[in-house]
């Protein structure tokens, strides 16, 4: 049996648009606010590689961080959220209707799919207005009674944030270790279950940061703690009944910019223990019968090169971009893993994504030009491909939640920028899809109104093309009178993937063109299109997105200056640099969660990430010439006098990921420099982290102030 767990994802798809109009038609929301903040400026400067920089606003970072205590800084804080109270307050009932339209879209007593794994069956449910879900199982075989075996809904009663991060079943299905964190700090706390009995067992991990694995045994699990720098550099072994304190230590990782993971092989034989940053993994095993056995290194790391692995009958596959950079299958003994054999080469054409090992066959997730394949292999004929077909041109798909090793038939999730989320079977047998739900909304949606495209744009380099993916509602102008909300993320090779999102039908319905760029740094068209955005080619992602913006005018999609940009953590950094850079070309901007104080976050190895980050960025400490590299684009370094376009600009004052300091020092810094009085608002969640609020209502209408922030600039209300 394969444990149930839930994935903490570093970056969220986005779900709002937005949209603009001309610099003369932007209403001032400001105009019977008070002033705002102004921060005080306090003389500090570093000095690195021979240059002097200085940064007045350093003191916006708690010294006593991640305890956020000083007052200074708080009530700085809270009177840049009371300045945004106070700029919204007149477009409260503008929020009020975005608010009920988007929660009207969204089928509030709603479940999903029930899927087998062992004896029981799973699923979820949201109950009539709840913010959070409840977990259930019933037996497979009919026989017996539907058992909730977690109550989000309960664990988050009375409190600001609640997140559920992980939970795993037993292989015998009797215990259920589970994680959550109740303050957006992303340190949880580990508990079990006893769900024969419903007793909580005494067991407690606090600081966890990591998946919770069991072993076969079903007495002990594996897990990993958040070190003082909140990075997990070690697995230990806690086995049920025994004081934490005594937990075992299997794995130290002495690299401070590796991660520790740790998962299961999908037959349960194996521990796997995998560590590495960016650009290179290593990986170890253990029986999953015998955790305290020597653990096996299956190949060591190699500088530049990542690998992931399972294992059928004694058999390691093994997915590594060690000859190609698309990623290559490659097969191992167990007995001797350090040797590895082609099974399916690397190709300049098909970019391999994922590899998913099952008893009778195994799945090849990839994709070609840009669109997701889903193909299925049999071991005696692993060259002939079984591609799954779809119904659309363009769309996304991928495997969905498939836990047993055998399976007859492949739950799949697929979805497109005008096709709800669809939860199919594929049979393996006859070839078909089965639909199992298709995501309802509540209000109503017709499809055949809506137009998606896919559009390719040039760049400045004149050779390469960066493709933008399109949604608007049929009968909208492209007379270059549309306003449009160009998204995008560009780094870590993730991908925004073209799907579907009720939320920014507000905007599209409202006459706007919803777009996504995808630039370079993700990898939309392939592992070479991530690798052209990072490091010493980063400012090919900020060209691009600026590129695109200019190609869409040139197609008459759109105007100067009625174009709104979002972007969320790095993407926020997109937006940093093309807010310095074309100011002209934006209506509005929405910067989320922003990585913008560049050089002073990535010369500090003390902040959670940093040391991890440095394949992705460049480590200025070391090397000068990443330090100029990055100074000439870092946003916070870059702020100019110049007249900037309207800005909303959020923070989470718990996140570790990107710090509340950063965009609090970039607004204030933004307020201090530029040269005109254009709408600038900064609104930090003082009870949660890098997602922003926990709860699906909450987190929604913080889309709608979001949303009533660019129309408002814009001239969209109605």
């Amino acid at each position: 049996m394969r444990a149930i767990w839930m994935f903490l994802a570093a970056i969220t798809t986005p779900l709002v648009a937005s949209g603009s109009a001309f610099a003369e038609e932007k209403e001032t929301i400001l105009t019977t606010s008070p002033a705002a903040p102004v921060a005080d400026k306090r003389p500090h400067e570093i000095t690195l590689h021979g240059k002097t920089l200085s940064d007045p606003y350093f003191w916006l970072r708690d010294q006593s961080y991640p305890v956020i205590d000083d007052a200074d800084i708080l009530d700085y804080v809270k009177a840049e959220n009371a300045y945004f109270d106070a700029a919204m307050k007149p477009h409260a009932q503008l929020v009020e209707t975005l608010f009920q339209e988007m929660k009207g879209r969204i089928k509030e007593a709603d479940s999903s799919v029930p899927q087998k794994d062992g004896d029981w069956l799973y699923w979820v449910e949201y109950e009539e207005g709840a913010e959070y879900k409840k977990w259930y199982r019933k037996p497979a075989s009919g026989a017996g009674e539907t058992q909730l075996i977690l109550d989000e809904v309960a664990m988050a009663e009375g409190k600001e944030y609640f997140r559920l991060a992980e939970l795993s079943i037993s292989p015998d299905g009797r215990l259920m270790a589970y994680s959550f964190d109740d303050n957006g700090s992303e340190r949880f706390e580990a508990r079990v279950r006893n769900l024969e009995t419903g007793e909580q067992l005494p067991d407690v991990i606090p600081g966890t940061l990591s998946s919770l694995v069991w072993t076969s045994g079903n007495d002990a699990i594996l897990y990993g703690l958040a070190n003082e720098n909140w990075r997990t550099d070690n697995v230990r072994l806690h086995k049920l009944g025994t004081p934490v304190a005594d937990d075992k230590l299997l794995y130290k990782e002495p690299d401070i910019g590796f991660g520790v993971g740790i998962g299961k092989t999908a037959a349960d034989n194996y521990i796997v223990i995998a560590t590495g940053d960016n650009e290179t993994s290593e990986v170890y095993l253990l029986p999953a019968d015998n955790p305290e056995a020597p653990m096996q290194l299956v190949s060591a790391r190699q500088k530049g090169r990542e690998y992931s692995v399972d294992e059928r009958d004694g058999t390691l596959y093994i997915h590594t971009n060690d000859e190609h950079p698309n990623f290559r299958i490659a097969t191992a003994s167990v007995k001797d893993p350090g040797k590895w054999t082609t099974l399916i080469p690397g190709s300049d054409h098909s970019y391999i994504t994922g590899l998913s090992i099952f008893r009778d066959y195994f799945v090849i997730e990839a994709r070609e030009d840009g669109l997701d394949q889903v193909d299925i292999r049999r071991y005696d004929a692993p060259l002939t491909p079984g591609r799954i077909k779809f119904p659309e041109a363009t769309y996304v798909a991928g495997l969905g939640d498939n836990p047993e090793y055998h399976q007859d038939k492949l739950r799949l999730d697929y979805e497109s920028m005008v096709t709800p989320d669809t939860v199919y079977d594929y049979d393996l047998a006859s070839g078909t899809l089965e639909t199992l739900k298709v995501q309802e909304i509540p209000s109503g949606y017709d499809a055949t109104q809506y137009v998606t495209e896919r559009v390719n744009l040039p760049s400045r380099d004149g050779k390469t093309l960066i493709p933008a993916s399109l949604v608007y509602k049929k009968g909208t102008k492209l007379d270059g009178s549309a306003p449009m909300h160009l998204y995008a993320y560009g780094s870590y090779g993730y991908r925004v993937p073209p799907g579907f999102s009720t939320t920014r039908l507000s905007l599209v319905d409202r006459g706007m063109i919803y777009a996504i760029a995808h630039v370079r740094g993700g990898d939309d068209l392939g592992r070479g299109w991530y690798l052209a955005g990072k490091t010493t080619e980063r400012k090919n992602t900020f060209n691009d997105f600026i590129d695109v913006a200019r190609g869409l005018i040139a197609k008459k999609y759109t105007s100067a200056g009625k174009i709104s940009v979002e972007g969320r953590s790095a993407g926020g950094q997109v937006m940093g640099v093309i807010y310095n850079e074309a100011p002209e070309l934006w209506g509005a901007v929405l910067a989320g969660v922003p990585f913008v104080d560049v050089i002073n976050t990535m010369v500090d190895e003390t902040l959670p990430l940093t040391p991890g980050e440095w394949p992705e960025w460049g480590n200025p400490i070391t090397d000068k010439a990443a330090f100029d590299y990055m100074l000439s684009y870092s946003p916070y370094d870059n702020v100019t006098a110049k007249a900037y376009p309207p800005m909303l600009v959020s923070a989470g004052l718990n996140d570790p990921r990107v710090t509340y300091w950063e965009p609090a020092k970039w607004v204030a810094k933004l307020r201090a420099t530029r040269t005109n009085d254009a709408t600038l608002l900064l609104r930090t969640n003082m009870g949660a982290g890098h997602g922003g609020k926990s709860g699906r209502w909450g987190a929604l209408h913080e889309d709608a102030e979001e949303y009533a922030f660019v129309l408002t600039q814009l001239g969209v209300e109605k």
